[in-house]
């Protein structure tokens, strides 16, 4: 299952509970087409709601809301896309924007060419709202399906996605084929040597690697929360940065 936001364990290391981790044995690294277990974290209806309720605390109280994986899984995405030198007109792609969190964090750190998107009208409308207070009149934010945009995104330099993949995984309908349309949708959306960087608490990174594996160079593992049990060490969080490749 999806955990929720991990800003508390950012950059420790500390004895937990790994039921719900996503270690696993290396010989079961190996993806196949029943990963997880359905969960109502992979539909529509359930993400709908929860923005929905974050909209009515925002207008409320001016509380944005949870940032998935904490801020840390922000700021390490920024530290790697200084270190990569990535220009600020960019064209960025922010894949599931939620409440846009990150999309506010892109456009103060300089840059200037913003998309998010999001199959939940209540997450875009939150993140417009947020962006507005915010001053950031200038990016953009699409109330869109990324499994089903059609040939819509295309000419991205960077994709970045915190947790969507995570949750199309879980769909209870047709996981399989989400997966497989996520991967052709994201190579239609990259320019050559475009890069994609993924946060997942449900995948590792062998896992990650496979399924990326084709249209993709990897380029280098991010560092996160890591912690000891049974005498083995492991990540809650994998973040992992891809290049496409044609």
């Amino acid at each position: 299952m999806i955990q929720p936001p991990l800003s508390s364990m950012e950059d420790t290391t500390e004895n937990v509970d790994v039921e719900s981790g996503n270690t696993s044995d290396p010989e079961e690294d190996n993806c196949s087409d029943n990963d997880f277990e359905p969960s109502k974290l992979g539909t529509k209806e359930y993400w709908e709601d929860a923005y929905q309720k974050e909209l009515e605390t925002f207008t409320d109280i001016g509380d944005v809301g949870e940032i998935w994986f904490g801020e840390g899984s922000m700021s390490r995405v920024l530290r790697w896309m200084d270190k990569a030198n990535i220009p600020e007109n960019a064209a960025i792609l922010d894949i599931g924007t939620g409440n846009g969190a990150f999309l506010v964090e892109l456009a103060k750190h300089g840059y200037r060419n913003l998309t998010g998107i999001d199959y939940s009208s209540a997450s875009v409308e939150l993140a417009r709202t947020i962006l507005h207070t915010e001053g950031l009149t200038d990016v953009t934010v699409k109330e869109m399906d990324f499994l089903n945009c059609h040939g819509d995104l295309k000419g991205f330099d960077v994709c970045i996605d915190k947790g969507t993949f995570d949750a199309i995984s879980l769909n209870p309908d047709n996981s399989k084929e989400g997966k497989k349309m996520y991967l052709k949708v994201l190579k239609d959306a990259l320019k050559d040597k475009g890069f994609f960087a993924v946060t997942s608490c449900n995948w590792t990174k062998e896992q990650l690697l496979d399924r990326f594996s084709e249209g993709f160079d990897f380029v280098q593992e991010l560092p996160t929360t890591s912690f000891q049990f049974g005498g083995k060490t492991g990540n809650s969080v994998t973040a992992l940065i891809f290049k496409r490749v044609h």
